[in-house]
This record gives C-alpha cells, sequence and structure tokens, in this order.
C-alpha cells in the first residue's frame, strides 16, 4: 500500500535545505544567499531553498532512483498509470516526446486538424507523414472538438499501418465527447491512443467531471498539472498504460527534449499537487465549484450567456465544470471586448476570442472569487444599452463552415502530408493562382481555430474557396504572412 499522504521529493527538498551545508555546487544563488542584498528574497526566498540541483538526497529526474522516482510512482498511483513521468517544460515537452518517442522518418501518424502546435512541431522533428482528420464542430458553438468516428475507422482501414493515432481532448474551452468508442476502436488495428489532456488534469475525479483520458483507454496521456490543479507553472505529467508503447523510447525521448537540468521547485509542486488530488479527492474541487456556482448565479436573467448552461448545452457535449465559456447573447460585445470589461472590474480571463471570454477555476478558486464574478457581470449588464432583443441561441454563435468546406464536410480520408526540418523557398502568390500548388505557410481562421492549410499541403480548389469563405466572415487569419489572405506563400522547389 503506498503512502498517498507523503510527497516524497518536496519533504527530500526540505530535509536536505535543513542541514544548513554550505552549496559548493550549482546555482550559483546558493540557495538565495546571492540575493541577500536585494529585496527579491522576499518573494523568491523560500522558493530559492529549494532550487537546487541533482545531489545524492535529492536524485535525478533522468534516472530517478529516489525521491523522484518514489514521488512518479505515487504519482501513478493516484492518476491509475502504470508509469508517470514528471514534465517541467510544460504538456509541450510530453507532446514532444510522445512523437518522437513512437514514430520513425517517413511513418504514418493520423491526427486531428487542430492540436496544439507542439505536436506539430514533433511531427517535424520526427519527419513523419501525417493524415490531418477534420474534427467535428459543435452546430451551437462553432467549436472544434474531435473527428468523427466513421472518418477515423475509414481512415485506419487505409492507413492501418499507422504508428498512433492523436487526439486533443478536452479542447481549450472545456468540451470533450466520450473518447472510449474511439479508443476501442482504434485499438482493433492495434494502433496506440495518444491524447493530448493538457486542459483535463482534474478529469476522473470528481462525479461532475468527465472521465480522464486514462479511464477511456488512452495508451499515453499528457496533463497539465498546472492548469486546474495547483502545480506550478510548467508542471505537467505524461501518463502511460497498456503494452502498445515501447517505453524505452518513450524514456529516452524525454532525455532528448527535457532540460538536464530541470527545476526542482517545479517538479516538488507536482508532487504537491499529486498529494492534494491524492488525499482530498472530489474534496480538493469544493471550493472552486462553490465559486463557479457563485459567479453564475442569476446568470441567466442577464445579456450574458455561458455554454453548457441551460439552452446553451449540446448534446453529446462534455463541458468541463472548471471553464465558465462566456459571451454576450446579444451580439453587441465581441469575446475580446468582454475580455477587456472584465478585466476593468479586476476579474482577469484566461483567454478570449471573437465570441467568447473564458474564465478558468481551480483548486485554489475561493468564493471571493466567485462572488468577485457574478458582481462584474451584472454590471457589464447594467451598462449595456436596452432594451434589446436577444439573439436566438442558434444564431449567437460564430459562423459554421460552408458546405463547400474543404475538408470537414465529408468522410473522404485526407492524403498524408509529409513533416520536417527541411525548409524550401517561399513565395506569395494570389490566393486564386495558388491552386495545385504546395503551401508553405500555416492558415489559420479563428475562430474556430483549426488549420485550413499546413506547410507541405497542396492547395485545392476547395481549399481556396474556404479561404475565401472565412475572409468573408471577416475570421482572424492566423499563420499567413498576408492576414487578408490577397497572396499566400507556396513552396519553391
Amino acid at each position: 500500500m503506498m503512502e498517498k499522504e507523503k510527497a516524497p521529493l518536496y519533504e527530500a527538498l526540505v530535509a536536505h535545505s535543513r542541514l544548513r551545508a554550505h552549496p559548493f555546487h550549482v546555482p550559483g544563488h546558493k540557495q538565495r544567499a546571492a540575493w541577500r542584498e536585494e529585496s527579491a528574497p522576499d518573494y523568491y526566498g523560500s522558493l530559492l531553498a529549494l532550487d537546487v540541483t541533482e545531489l545524492s538526497d535529492t536524485d535525478d529526474l533522468h534516472h530517478p532512483e529516489g525521491p523522484i522516482a518514489e514521488a512518479q510512482e505515487l504519482a501513478a498511483d493516484c492518476y491509475g498509470a502504470e508509469e508517470t513521468r514528471f514534465l517541467v517544460g510544460g504538456s509541450t515537452a510530453g507532446n514532444l516526446a510522445m512523437v518522437i518517442g513512437l514514430c520513425q522518418p517517413g511513418e504514418v501518424v493520423i491526427l486531428q486538424r487542430n492540436v496544439h502546435k507542439s505536436i506539430i512541431h514533433g511531427l517535424m522533428l520526427a519527419g513523419v507523414r501525417a493524415v490531418l482528420l477534420p474534427p467535428d464542430i459543435d452546430a451551437l458553438s462553432g467549436l472544434a472538438t474531435v473527428p468523427g468516428e466513421v472518418l477515423l475507422q475509414a481512415t485506419l482501414e487505409r492507413y492501418g499501418e499507422a504508428k498512433a493515432v492523436i487526439l486533443s481532448s478536452p479542447n481549450y474551452y472545456g468540451m470533450s465527447t466520450d473518447l472510449k468508442p474511439l479508443a476501442e476502436l482504434v485499438h482493433r488495428y492495434g494502433v496506440p491512443v495518444l491524447i493530448d489532456e493538457a486542459h483535463g488534469p482534474h478529469f476522473g475525479f470528481h462525479p461532475h467531471f468527465p472521465a480522464s483520458a486514462l479511464q477511456s483507454g488512452a495508451d499515453l496521456v499528457v496533463q497539465s498539472t498546472h492548469k486546474m490543479l495547483s502545480a506550478m507553472t510548467m508542471g505537467a505529467m505524461l501518463h502511460i498504460q497498456g503494452n502498445l508503447i515501447p517505453r524505452p523510447s518513450i524514456r529516452q525521448a524525454l532525455t532528448m527534449v527535457q532540460s538536464s537540468s530541470p527545476s526542482f521547485p517545479i517538479m516538488a509542486s507536482l508532487d504537491l499537487a499529486r498529494r492534494q488530488l491524492h488525499t482530498q479527492g472530489e474534496q480538493a474541487f469544493q471550493s472552486a465549484l462553490e465559486s463557479i456556482s457563485l459567479a453564475t448565479k442569476g446568470l441567466n436573467e442577464t445579456s450574458i450567456g455561458a455554454l453548457g448552461y441551460g439552452e446553451y448545452a449540446s448534446k453529446g457535449i462534455s463541458y468541463d465544470p472548471l471553464k465558465l465559456v462566456l459571451f454576450d447573447k446579444t451580439g453587441r460585445l465581441s469575446g475580446f471586448e468582454l475580455r477587456d470589461e472584465l478585466i476593468r472590474r479586476k476579474c482577469v480571463a484566461e483567454m478570449a476570442d471573437a465570441r467568447y471570454a473564458v474564465m478558468a477555476f481551480g483548486t485554489g478558486s475561493t468564493s471571493e472569487d466567485g462572488e468577485l464574478l457574478r458582481s462584474a457581470l451584472a454590471d457589464i449588464d447594467s451598462h449595456m444599452p436596452s432594451p434589446i432583443q436577444p439573439i436566438a441561441p442558434e444564431r449567437q454563435m460564430m459562423p459554421t463552415p460552408t458546405p463547400t468546406n474543404a475538408h470537414r464536410q465529408t468522410n473522404n480520408v485526407p492524403e498524408p502530408v509529409s513533416f520536417g526540418r527541411q525548409t524550401y523557398p517561399s513565395q506569395a502568390v494570389s490566393l486564386d493562382s495558388s491552386v495545385g500548388l504546395t503551401a508553405a505557410e500555416w492558415v489559420t481562421p479563428y475562430p474556430p481555430g483549426i488549420p485550413v492549410l499546413y506547410p507541405g499541403e497542396k492547395i485545392t480548389e476547395n481549399i481556396v474557396q474556404e479561404l475565401k469563405h472565412w475572409k468573408h466572415e471577416r475570421a482572424q487569419i492566423q499563420g499567413a504572412q498576408d492576414p487578408e489572405l490577397q497572396t499566400i506563400l507556396i513552396q519553391k522547389k
């Protein structure tokens, strides 16, 4: 039986600090002594006392045998994984390691188009061929989830040699779908399932939360422990289970993408965040859930709406209770403007786009936070011109793809796109004259934030028509050197 009340790495660092030994080793601040004449230790002093290096009593992340090994074993027990590895470079490090550790140059992977850029960077480093699947679009919100089961099966039938299927769930807005049937489908083909679950480190730990990717059968799962839990920024975990993963290759990849001088304060915060979750269970989220309940009290009586609440909840979509995705039901305020109004009232959002402002709650959220947000939303509503009739829910969201959509309106299996580190000379050509040529840049309309083009992808007439559609809808174009899309960069080979 593991002692879940322990935090072995944190305790080892505290014990080492209390030795008051003279440090003839890095780092050069010598357990904060270098800053004794500065004001910074008022903030950093206690933290710097734990900022040490790999010593006989502190262990080595890249060859763990002591407190780091024990802390990772406890994390695996907490999450129900067979093996867990600490990440000090955020989920980015885990995503890179997943791809590099599984794939050789020229091999095929299947993934959704709207993955995090760190996964794309992993594809480039590995030199793989990627089959980019369009995700399903939630009709009510206009936001992307994961690819549908029919398309995924058709792709596996065509590319049964794929080394992995990579999905991202939940999305930035806290929306997810049931991953279990997708994992079961992929496993029937003997292919491992890799999930970027950066925004769901709390999933599965409360009856109100969606099931975690591990509980749904994924083989490799990356989570940002710092996002909704209590770890420091950049603290994340990689979980492994099943016999489809070459674990030595994953461990080797982690040594390649993680610093040889990992932050001990970050690792200790992972240990403490795990202990809190391990010992408190669902009670760890009681304050956060009470906070969001206070924040949404009376919200339906205002001009501000929230995804997942009442008539703004889609069937078949699971919503993260710790994400509050706000929007102006009357269409007067953009998500950016709503965010700015909230900032003026001392409520700082996680992110915003043209339609939504996303508020993230976590284990540190308090009832005071909830009351302040409720008051801020009520005040914003009171300063709106009135009376204005709210727009019907189905007309409030961002434009959804047109029938000419190049990627999302069909179950046709896409051709693979080759990724690599090589670069090609490029030139700008008009959008209309780009048909049949090879793209040299990313082009991503936002929202919904799904790349229409990747570098190395062949430009078709359908793609050009879709880009014109998003331009007409005044979507924000990210990645393109010409955001007005008068021209587009193509490869000159």
